[in-house]
């Protein structure tokens, strides 16, 4: 399982106070400014502690793998969770593109720095640490939980600006027609007024 979870949530470890600066993608703006191959795009996908085949099968599949290469990604990594089937790596590599795959780790704090794009569950806890740190996150709503208030979460975000949200079923389309510069930065450092939005969008206020 993971055992740490957002820091949000654990007292005893630090919530960032802002924003680290988006050094990655300064770095690549400077590669291609001076005329070098531009380094190749990562994509993140987190279920989280649950399992969401769906959304690993969604992402996994060769057209929706086809528009991640077409979009510049050439490295995906799958937090897969509890799962009943991990996909093989191997069938998905190739000279430009790489695959990995695991199914829990202590922290994914190093995953999500990595990682040029979030694709995740709508779980709140990610969302939040996704968010913090300041990476473009499409959640994927799963549709067969709809009553524990993902979507209204997914959507007050959306409506907010800070993510884009999708199904399993919407995924491909989103991936072709979302533009991730038009995000907002999500306020850093406020795990309050994430909470208090929550009781919100949950009814609890």
């Amino acid at each position: 399982m993971l055992r740490s979870g957002p820091a949000w949530l654990n007292p005893g470890r630090p919530l960032a106070a802002s924003r680290r600066p988006a050094f990655r993608e300064r770095r690549r703006l400077a590669g291609e400014a001076l005329g070098l191959e531009p380094a190749m795009k990562s994509a993140f996908v987190t279920v989280g502690t649950t399992r969401f085949e769906e959304l690993i099968a969604a992402v996994t599949a060769p057209e929706t793998l086809q528009v991640l290469r077409s979009l510049g990604y050439g490295r995906l990594v799958l937090q897969v969770g509890s799962g009943a089937a991990a996909p093989a790596p191997a069938p998905f590599r190739t000279a430009a593109f790489t695959l990995d795959v695991f199914r829990f780790k202590e922290s994914l704090a190093e995953d999500l720095e990595k990682a040029d794009l979030v694709i995740s569950h709508a779980g709140a806890g990610t969302c939040l640490e996704t968010l913090e740190k300041g990476k473009p996150l499409l959640v994927v709503v799963n549709e067969k939980l709809m009553n524990n208030h993902q979507l209204e979460l997914a959507r007050q975000l959306y409506r907010d600006g800070h993510l884009f949200y999708c199904t399993c079923s919407t995924l491909l389309e989103s991936l072709k027609s979302i533009d991730l510069s038009t995000l907002k930065p999500f306020p850093p450092g406020q795990p309050e007024k994430f909470a208090a939005f929550l009781d919100r969008v949950t009814g609890f206020e």
